[in-house]
């Protein structure tokens, strides 16, 4: 079952990046700033379900952590450059949801705990989420220095 949320997550974050065909490097910039509002919010933001009486706890702490993470890029999702080839919107998925996971890999860890064979992938992750993180940042960096701006048809005027 455990694997079985995972695995949806993980899909959803695929297909989230893939339809609507966003660029990795403004999303996976996204991501970091997520991360770092969930370090700084995460308290704050986990007293929110409580108005609602929900009751406080691991899950809930969990889900709380991973929404503040994803919020800015899912608002990006919907804003910015986006893959004009199958192949690039494929790529930039798959990199989204690698450091996507990356970034989620921790929370998930809190409440979810994994046996077998399974099990090894998940901590392999949970071990090397700093690498992973690592180098995703920086090829987000380079991706954006790859995306080439709109040109918007300027008239001159002559004053």
């Amino acid at each position: 079952m455990e694997l079985l949320v995972i695995i949806v997550i993980v899909i959803i974050l695929f297909a989230a990046a893939f339809i609507t065909k966003r660029r990795f490097g403004l999303l996976g910039l996204a991501l970091a700033a997520g991360s770092i509002i969930s370090g700084i919010w995460g308290y704050e933001a986990g007293l929110i379900p409580s108005l609602f009486s929900i009751p406080a706890g691991s899950i809930t702490s969990t889900v709380v952590a991973s929404v503040l993470i994803l919020l800015p890029a899912g608002v990006l999702l919907f804003h910015g450059y986006h893959y004009k080839s199958l192949i690039g919107r494929i790529i930039g998925a798959s990199l989204f949801t690698i450091l996507a996971t990356a970034f989620l890999i921790e929370p998930i860890s809190r409440v979810i705990v994994l046996q077998g064979a399974n099990s090894e992938v998940f901590t392999w992750i949970l071990r090397n989420k700093d690498t992973i993180i690592g180098i995703g940042l920086v090829v987000a960096v380079i991706d954006l220095f790859l995306t080439k701006p709109v040109h918007l048809h300027n008239k001159h005027h002559k004053g």
